[in-house]
């Protein structure tokens, strides 16, 4: 098993401090920002991965205390450890890491570190649609992110009703973060089901928000965009 002070110092090992200053302003670390307080050390994401072959596995004690840890770089680090276990894992293990993942909603508290593990560990964890619904109207930011992007997995096999319905949910959600991954989601189920996506935006377009609707309709032809964005499209 992993040792915490061997996995801080490794990642410390690959600070950036010029690096790290690009990410605070990035990621709106500042007061008001989204990501207000977040501290980063200034590793890329491909040295973060460098270091699961290193330290993984990572037991529940390393995980958690990684996840409270004010520094960017450990959670997610923290979160692609658990990604890992949660991909090679028994079924009794996935329902660990499920539990572990689910009890730190609040850790997992920027874009960057949900889009990097929700699809990966509650995407193939069949939660339900009532559950997904209920994260969908919950008042924190990231829970709410968690649930559309984790019907990633979904969309990918080819089953697209939880992601409808969860941006259904979030159609008049009032954060730019929301209006972003849901129509990414919406985009990436129209790449595969164009006659869906059409149907929930004919259905829904009108009360989008205009990024989550130009999100959905980016791979539109520009005539069938433009259409859709007057609120013309038939």
């Amino acid at each position: 098993m992993s040792d915490l002070r061997a996995i801080r110092k490794a990642v410390r090992d690959l600070a950036d401090p010029k690096r790290a200053a690009v990410l605070q302003g990035f990621f709106k670390t500042g007061p008001g920002g989204y990501g207000e307080g977040d501290r980063f050390l200034g590793l890329t994401v491909p040295q973060v991965r460098s270091l699961l072959r290193r330290f993984h596995p990572a037991g529940d004690a390393v995980l958690r205390d990684l996840l409270r840890s004010p520094i960017h770089e450990e959670r997610l680090l923290a979160l692609l450890l658990l990604v890992e276990r949660y991909r090679k894992g028994s079924t009794p293990e996935r329902n660990r890491v499920y539990a572990l993942y689910v009890r730190n909603f609040k850790r997992i508290n920027n874009w960057d570190l949900v889009d990097a593990s929700a699809e990966h560990v509650v995407g193939p964890h069949a939660v339900g649609r009532a559950q997904l619904l209920r994260w969908a109207r919950s008042p924190h930011l990231w829970t709410r992110r968690i649930a559309i992007v984790s019907t990633f997995h979904s969309i990918r096999a080819g089953r697209y009703g939880d992601t409808l319905a969860v941006a259904a949910a979030l159609v008049r959600d009032g954060v730019d973060l929301i209006h972003k991954a849901t129509g990414w989601m919406l985009r990436e189920v129209g790449k595969r089901d164009p006659a869906a996506l059409e149907r929930f935006l004919r259905h829904h377009h009108r009360q989008m928000p205009r990024t989550m609707l130009r999100y959905a309709i980016e791979r539109f032809p520009e005539s069938s965009r433009k259409a859709w964005l007057r609120g013309t499209a038939r």
